[in-house]
């Protein structure tokens, strides 16, 4: 497992690049080193094209804004994960996810829980506001402390309080009760998700909210 420091301190506002559709150096497999193969640069985007693991920053990032867009294939599946640690054995055992699915054709874009935008398993997104299999949908993910929005093609789809007592009834409600670093860490890695299917990031950016 790799030691990475926190991200340096930047002025609130101030955009920092991630993707610029270039370059794979801000990124690396989970608890490895180097970007796993199956994580191609294909048209400018960032892609995942065979297995290969889920992508961190190499960086970790506390209250932060972070900007993307997505596109998935046909019945795609992925997400979008952050303050994540490597301290479990999954990205998704720590990090809470925005969901990234094609929800017309994938069985998870039947319920509002886990579909698209969803902060997955816990609070519903709306329905009507992702785009249809590739199309590119413009995801901000904002934490600050414990609050967290989701905004989607520019719709606030999720709004919640980490640790409140209505996030710690849906999580005891929920299959994350059995980790219990889950959405505890302050700070983490922004991880995407490789769920098996071929999806697409580009233009991601973030900012320091502190």
């Amino acid at each position: 497992m790799s030691s990475d420091s926190p991200a340096p301190g930047s002025a609130e506002g101030e955009w920092r690049t991630l993707f610029d559709g270039t370059s794979l150096d801000a990124w690396r497999g989970y608890r490895l080193d180097s970007v796993p193969v199956g994580w191609q640069l294909v048209d400018g985007a960032l892609t995942r094209v065979s297995g290969g693991g889920d992508l961190i920053t190499r960086e970790r990032f506390g209250d932060f804004e972070l900007a993307l867009e997505w596109k998935v294939a046909e019945g795609g599946n992925s997400g979008i994960m952050y303050r994540v640690t490597e301290e479990a054995g999954a990205t998704y055992e720590t990090g809470p996810e925005m969901q990234v699915l094609d929800d017309e054709g994938h069985a998870d874009g039947k319920s509002r829980l886990t579909a698209a935008g969803s902060l997955y398993g816990l609070y519903a997104a709306p329905a009507g506001v992702v785009k249809p299999a590739g199309g590119w949908n413009a995801v901000r993910i904002v934490a600050r402390g414990h609050h967290v929005e989701h905004w989607l093609n520019g719709v606030k789809v999720v709004e919640c309080e980490i640790g409140s007592s209505d996030w710690e009834a849906k999580v005891a409600a929920s299959k994350f009760k059995a980790w219990p670093r889950f959405g505890r860490a302050a700070s983490g890695h922004i991880a995407l998700q490789d769920h098996g299917d071929r999806v697409a990031y580009r233009d991601i950016r973030v900012r320091s909210l502190r």
